[in-house]
């Protein structure tokens, strides 16, 4: 399915021979795949672990999938999508199923290359099956950690927001479904009438009256003309949820630096 459109790359097949990793920034060669001989008895050894009933907890489980997929690199393309994948099926299967949980894809594309580093002290540039795990253990505890606690500020903001919303409506004698649009346009989203309308359930005569409305109370500034006119939020409002993200969104620290230093596992 991930490389369907690129016959040349063997789709739905194991690569046919060596496989090297490079660094194109820096022209060199970060990893070599073991040899294609050992690949569909590794990947047999995978599957049996993957279906081992006695089995550690399932994000070390889901994070050892990821990485002996990558380790074992299979295919001639796409192992990291395949390896993040499988990472998140093996989360899936327990039913953990919200995006936010059962992939750290947000977390990976925030921190790409430390993501990389961690990889190649890992593999240590070619297929070492004996190395310690426990720093790419600790990367993927942590991307999970930092990826709910992001969540929860997040929910906090827009708690927070929608209850400062109820008080700017009620304050100008606005419609209360009205927090819709100011809600995106205070976060930064465009409003158009055919969204609200169909968010607050109206007709397209009183979506116009109520965004007008908003419009005079100095809630959203509008922009265009008849169908192309869309309306954003107010530097007033726009303040409103900044202020807000700096009152809820702070720094997440490294969890392994929080436990006590007599823990075996403490940093």
């Amino acid at each position: 399915m991930m490389l369907q459109h690129e016959l040349s790359k063997n789709p739905g097949n194991w690569r046919p021979g060596s496989i090297y990793v490079r660094d194109e920034a820096k022209n060199e060669v970060v990893y070599e795949g073991p040899e294609i001989e050992m690949v569909p008895g590794l990947i047999a050894e995978l599957i049996d672990d993957l279906n081992e009933e006695d089995c550690p907890h399932v994000l070390i489980q889901g994070a050892m999938a990821h990485l002996n997929l990558v380790m074992i690199h299979p295919f001639s393309d796409g192992n990291g999508r395949m390896a993040r994948c499988l990472q998140t099926l093996v989360l899936a299967r327990e039913g953990i199923l919200e995006s936010e949980f059962s992939s750290i894809e947000e977390y990976l594309g925030r921190n790409t290359q430390e993501y990389y580093n961690v990889l190649a002290a890992t593999g240590e540039g070619s297929w070492h099956p004996k190395n310690s795990t426990r720093a790419w253990i600790q990367f993927n505890l942590t991307a999970h950690f930092r990826q709910a606690t992001t969540l929860l500020m997040r929910t906090k903001v827009m708690a927070s927001l929608w209850e400062e919303l109820d008080h700017i409506v009620a304050q100008h004698g606005l419609p209360e479904r009205l927090a819709y649009a100011l809600a995106d346009g205070a976060i930064g989203y465009r409003v158009r009438n055919a969204s609200y309308r169909t968010l607050a359930e109206l007709s397209d005569v009183m979506a116009s009256r109520d965004l007008k409305a908003a419009v005079d109370a100095g809630l959203l500034v509008p922009s265009g003309e008849r169908r192309g006119r869309i309306y954003v939020g107010s530097p007033p409002m726009r303040a409103l949820f900044d202020k807000l993200r700096r009152d809820h969104i702070k720094p997440i620290p490294d969890p392994f630096v929080l436990v006590s230093p007599e823990l075996p596992f403490a940093n």
